[in-house]
């Protein structure tokens, strides 16, 4: 769900005001007002969901000052300064503090509104990292975006926070549906850049003019900003890289190359060849690859994240149940086990596909995760199967592990309930949940 805007315009001038907000309001914005800096500042805390429309000049605590106050306590806020006649040397001062840019009285009304859109834009793009980068850096939020208890898993969020606090390009490889964009944004809100632009550009589909013009210049109309501007200073995440002409390759590098290090823009290229049986390096210029390649990160199949699938499959068929009103399936032993060794080349995308199905075929009181499984696949039932067989007793704990998991759901964590349900004595409960990591105060 997109953040709500608000703008704030502060003016110790009642008609500016007034006149501001409701041709601001006109045009679809939020707006509050303020007669004084000092009186704003008691509202504009850390994470103002909005930007500030201020005047320079003021009584009191000036234009200048408020700038710098607010900067201290959020240097990622969006402020427009507006100015007078002759003021244009304190405005560029004001840009050189942070301010976002300037209007000079007499304004036009549309420029103003249009910069307001821009600011807006910018600082939903930055409360959105800031959220994101919040939940990365605790364990429950990381399990909320990146779920997974897995070695693999584990893994990939180690690689996220350290790659995610240094400056060089990264190169994202994976499958299909492994959430390799999710992994981008990831290294973007945990690193240094979090409250920089954040720029996703698929470079397949396009023709090689469209993609030298979108991602150099110029614009024919001059409409639109070239990316490599429009991302300056944050991360320009370019997917499908593998879909770039060699010509557009060597000029890419030779702009990678003119920013130096540590680079203004860092770059982080997705690149999906793996199930088509090529790579990344093949597909590349090996200068370009090698310069993207000296931070790598590897996305990992859903196949090979063991228990992480009934995990999931748990998650996403109690979200389903929720939005269709109704009960999530019961999981059978047989059918833990299909979902633990079936292929699955969607990965995560093809585990919702499955997990909403699953749901409303149960709704109907009809069909079976089997038959789903099966449906998914071309291939005859025998293969369905991965050959990365796995031990029974990995199966059995996987199985009772999420049979346990849902019935704690089920009861709300109600000890006496999950006993009489599973027959176990308290004992055994306890062992078994402290052995899975399972807690009473999560299902509280």
């Amino acid at each position: 769900m997109a953040t709500a805007m608000k703008i704030a315009i502060v003016d110790d001038e009642q008609d500016m005001r007034q006149s501001i907000s409701q041709w601001l309001a006109l045009s679809g914005f939020d707006t509050e007002t303020f007669s004084s800096a000092e009186e704003a500042v008691k509202s504009l805390g850390p994470d103002y969901p909005g930007v500030v429309i201020t005047d320079i000049k003021m009584p009191g605590m000036d234009g200048m000052q408020f700038l710098k106050k607010l900067m201290s306590t959020d240097s990622g806020l969006p402020v427009i300064m507006i100015t007078g006649h002759g003021d244009v040397p304190m405005a560029v001062e004001a840009m050189r503090i942070g301010a976002f840019d300037f209007l000079e009285k007499p304004f036009n009304p549309d420029r103003m509104t249009e910069l307001a859109k821009k600011a807006t834009n910018a600082r939903r793009l930055t409360l959105d990292n800031r959220a994101l980068r919040r939940e990365l850096s605790d364990g429950t939020g990381i399990m909320n975006k990146l779920i997974g208890a897995s070695p693999v898993m584990e893994r990939l969020r180690e690689d996220i926070l350290d790659l995610g606090q240094a400056d060089g390009h990264v190169l994202i490889d994976g499958e299909t549906g492994t959430g390799k964009t999710l992994v981008a944004h990831a290294l973007h809100a945990v690193g240094t850049r979090a409250s920089k632009k954040f720029i996703t550009f698929a470079c397949a589909g396009r023709d090689e003019a469209d993609l030298t013009r979108r991602l150099f210049g110029p614009d024919p109309d001059g409409q639109i900003q070239p990316l490599i501007e429009e991302a300056r200073g944050g991360t320009l995440v370019l997917e499908d890289i593998e879909a770039m002409p060699m010509t557009l390759q060597a000029r890419l590098l030779k702009w990678i190359d003119e920013q130096g290090t540590p680079p203004e823009t860092r770059i982080i290229a997705i690149c999906n060849l793996q199930e088509q049986g090529r790579t990344c390096e093949s597909a590349l210029r090996p200068d370009l690859y090698f310069r993207l390649a000296a931070m790598k990160i590897t996305t990992p199949p859903l196949r090979a994240r063991g228990e992480d699938i009934l995990l999931l499959f748990t998650q996403l068929s109690q979200q389903f149940a929720e939005e269709y009103g109704c009960e999530a399936p019961e999981v059978s032993a047989q059918e833990a086990a299909q979902l633990l060794q079936a292929p699955w080349p969607g990965n995560i995308r093809q585990l919702i596909n499955v997990a909403e199905r699953s749901v409303l075929q149960s709704r109907r009181g009809s069909g079976s995760i089997t038959s789903l499984l099966l449906s998914e696949s071309d291939a005859p039932e025998q293969q369905t199967m991965t050959t990365e067989g796995k031990p029974l007793k990995e199966y059995v704990e996987a199985f009772e592990r999420m049979l346990i998991d849902n019935t704690m759901r089920r009861h709300k964590g109600s000890i006496v309930n999950v006993m009489d349900e599973l027959c176990l004595p308290r004992r055994t409960l306890n062992e078994k949940m402290a052995k899975y990591g399972l807690q009473r105060s999560d299902y509280l």
